[in-house]
């Protein structure tokens, strides 16, 4: 959503925002009103269905027209108040979008890092656990009278090009990584109580949504070109895996066009795919103003009456801004829309709100209702933001290996660089007001004497002004500490990047303090996209490199705890590094993932592209070593078909490919146990990646992640990991016509440096129907 839009609604929507400041006062049937809380919509023992039928069948049209918009409207002669469904959650209660207010007793919110650090930790229960204490919070302010129940987060877009200024906000480039943070990630903020919602998150932007502004070209006008093997492969996959495995409450529709058709406005993404064949239990919201950017900037339809049907009709059931609620009753009144079709947005809409118990009466009385002010930042939810920072700092180099440091022979540090001693930078975007903050400077301050040049007076880095000062304080100190990288001014939201490499006169300054230095030097670089560091890779000099994304609030002392070995860092890259030329002659317009030899196209992702790295995606290396031994795994895996289609059997297994939809897929798993034994002299938790190799093939991914765990492996020792591969879901492919199919054959499983081959065999169960 964009900055503007944020200020603008804000101001358009303040009196109603400020209509949710009463603590612990009941959204809608209110025991004490006498003329509401009768009514069959209030009374909790009945079905939900039948709640919200019997409360849309009391509203007028007008009044119906008045809850198609995030700024919801009173409804007061039904007891219901106005509502605010824009709250964001991205790694925290944030105060973007109207619905939050920090302040009061409510004055800030436990940060965590932003997601491609959290990402970085491949450890799916911790990001459950970040959602479920973040979920606590969001409860204990709305039940402040200060926060929503409705959170639109996460964002699970593929960061498909690495100058994506939004990158940042994702899971990283893999469908399958990205799709179980989601899935994980909902789980944690909706809780597990049956049927009822903590919270309601969304899975957003609904879809092959990855570019905010490049070489003149921005999201609201943007036509994203995209095959339908790429969209069944790519884009599609964390979004299903979101609304069928996370349950999701909601799914936001992006701005720009897919194959010529708006996202909000097309039922075949909306309709038949969301709703139809995930079968999402839930609403869908657009981006904020996405219907009235596609009829006044994309002009896609001839009148604000259409556009409002269009979006309406193809699934849409809230507009994040005023358009649906300024136009909607003319598109009735002008027989493009029926009143049924309204009716159907709300049972959506309010059955969500059901859910989450905001039409029971006082909230004291829910699950949730006795969270406060003493369940926000507190000590154990702090802990958790400073773990997820340790699991997510990647080492990408350590040559010699100078790190971890010593607190006997490193006394003294030189910390330079314009991250050094941030605030802000660290939290990412998308975040609230921060419990507090431990800089890099501050965190280092802990373990030896720090002495302390800026070097740059910011990212941009324009001057060498601070140069020389940079390079003194790193001849004098044991050891030198560097602290670079990006920050929003860079890569944002609207703002994408030009380039990878570092900007300004970052590089220079890097260089020659690494060359002054009188003891190890260690590059920390602070950024949501990739960096071109391949100098620093090749310096001799810079004898360690570690990514920590934006490491939240607790960044510096997570920072701190891996340079000084008190963590031993176990993080991996959830994306490629690409060199600098990689992006030279690439424009993010261009959406294809698979390479073209005959116009040069790279292909995109560890997945498809062969061509030269900074690092690769899960690359990150520990202070000891691990060693991996399969200790058993099947060598063949027989895949059998059901004859329920219309097909033969030789269509059915054409080109050695069975169509998923004709193998009994249900079960259809294999386990793998994998000993995973340290053989260094440190502790360590370990991040077990298992890719698939499919039989060679030009539908086929060079290679696909289908597995993950952490394993914490004590030094000297050995663990045990069992891992489950599910054949239909991770060991198929997708052809040129979108059609997913199992390749038989034999399939390469790689873990570290170990390979394993399995074996998939068809085999024909009773007779397929010609």
């Amino acid at each position: 959503m964009p900055a503007s839009l944020v200020f603008i609604l804000l101001v358009l929507f303040l009196g109603v925002s400020l209509q949710t400041s009463e603590a612990l006062d009941p959204f809608a049937c209110d025991p004490e009103d006498g003329t509401s809380r009768n009514f069959p919509f209030c009374q909790v023992k009945l079905p939900i269905q039948s709640r919200v039928s019997d409360l849309i069948g009391r509203m007028t049209l007008q009044e119906k027209v008045g809850l198609l918009v995030n700024d919801a409207a009173a409804v007061p002669r039904l007891g219901i108040k106005g509502y605010e469904w824009w709250s964001e959650a991205l790694h925290g209660v944030s105060n973007v979008g109207p619905g939050t207010q920090f302040g009061g007793a409510f004055p800030r919110a436990t940060s965590f890092p932003q997601v491609i650090t959290t990402a970085a930790s491949f450890n799916a229960t911790l990001w459950e656990a970040i959602g479920r204490v973040v979920s606590d919070e969001a409860r204990a302010m709305f039940n402040g009278g200060v926060a929503g129940l409705t959170y639109w987060s996460p964002n699970v877009n593929i960061f498909r090009d690495p100058r994506w200024g939004r990158g940042q906000e994702t899971p990283g480039e893999d469908p399958v990584v990205a799709g179980k943070y989601a899935a994980s990630y909902v789980r944690g903020l909706q809780g597990n109580d049956g049927d009822r919602l903590k919270v309601a998150a969304c899975c957003k932007h609904f879809t092959a949504y990855d570019l905010d502004n490049w070489n003149g070209v921005d999201r609201f006008h943007f036509n994203a070109l995209v095959s339908k093997q790429d969209m069944e492969d790519t884009f599609d996959v964390p979004f299903r895996m979101c609304v069928k495995e996370g349950k999701v409450a909601s799914v936001m529709c992006s701005y720009n066009q897919v194959n010529g058709i708006p996202t909000c406005a097309d039922p075949k993404l909306l309709k038949k795919t969301v709703r139809g064949q995930w079968k999402l239990d839930g609403y869908i919201v657009s981006d904020c103003d996405s219907v009235g950017v596609y009829y006044s900037q994309q002009h896609y339809t001839t009148t604000p009456e259409e556009a409002a049907a269009d979006a309406i009709k193809a699934g849409l059931d809230m507009d994040c801004g005023p358009f649906l609620g300024q136009h909607t009753e003319d598109a009735v009144r002008k027989g493009l829309l029926t009143e049924a079709e309204i009716n159907n947005a709300l049972l959506n809409t309010l059955t969500v709100q059901m859910r989450l118990g905001m039409f029971d009466g006082e909230p004291s009385s829910k699950p949730y209702g006795n969270l406060g002010p003493e369940d926000v930042c507190t000590p154990a939810h702090q802990e958790l933001a400073l773990e997820a920072a340790r699991q997510g700092i990647v080492l990408l180099k350590n040559h010699g290996p100078p790190l971890p440091l010593s607190t006997r022979h490193h006394q003294s540090v030189a910390i330079i660089g314009p991250n050094s001693n941030v605030t802000v930078t660290m939290v990412g975007n998308y975040a609230g007001v921060a419990c507090g903050y431990t800089t890099p400077l501050q965190g280092i301050g802990r373990y030896a004497k720090t002495i302390y040049q800026q070097g740059c007076a910011d990212v941009a880095c324009v001057s060498d002004q601070q140069f020389v000062a940079a390079m003194d304080a790193a001849r004098q100190a044991d050891a030198t500490v560097l602290v670079m990288g990006l920050d929003q001014s860079i890569e944002a939201e609207s703002r994408d990047r030009t380039e990878l490499l570092l900007p300004g006169r970052q590089q220079e300054l890097i260089s020659k303090v690494a060359a002054a230095s009188k003891g190890p030097t260690i590059l920390v670089l602070m950024s949501g996209g990739p960096i071109d560091v391949s100098f620093a890779e090749n310096d001799p000099k810079i004898g360690g490199i570690v990514w920590a994304g934006y490491p939240g609030q607790a960044g510096g002392a997570a920072i701190s705890d891996v340079l000084f070995g008190t963590t031993n860092p176990g993080g991996k890259l959830p994306m490629t590094w690409y060199p600098q030329d990689y992006v030279t002659n690439l424009p993010m317009t261009n959406m294809a993932m698979r390479p073209s030899k005959s116009n040069g196209y790279p292909g995109r992702t560890y997945r498809f592209y062969k061509g030269k790295v900074v690092y690769p995606f899960g690359h990150g290396i520990s202070y000891t070593n691990f060693v991996h031994t399969i200790a058993s795994a099947p060598t063949m895996v027989s895949v059998p078909l059901d004859g329920h289609r219309q097909a033969s059997r030789n269509a059915t297994i054409s080109g050695k490919a069975i169509r998923v939809t004709h193998a009994r897929c249900n079960r259809l798993s294999f386990g793998v146990q994998v000993d995973v034994k340290n053989t260094g002299s440190m502790d360590g938790t370990h991040t077990l990646l298992v890719y698939s190799k499919p039989p060679a093939g030009h539908w086929a991914p060079l290679k696909q992640l289908v597995a993950f765990e952490k394993v914490h492996v004590a030094a000297g020792t050995q663990q045990r990991v069992g891992i489950d591969v599910h054949v239909c879901k991770f060991l198929s492919v997708v052809d040129r016509s979108g059609i997913r199919r199992i390749p038989m054959g034999a399939h390469s499983l790689h873990i570290g440096d170990v390979k394993h081959s399995v074996s998939l065999q068809a085999s024909i169960l009773g007779v397929i129907k010609s």
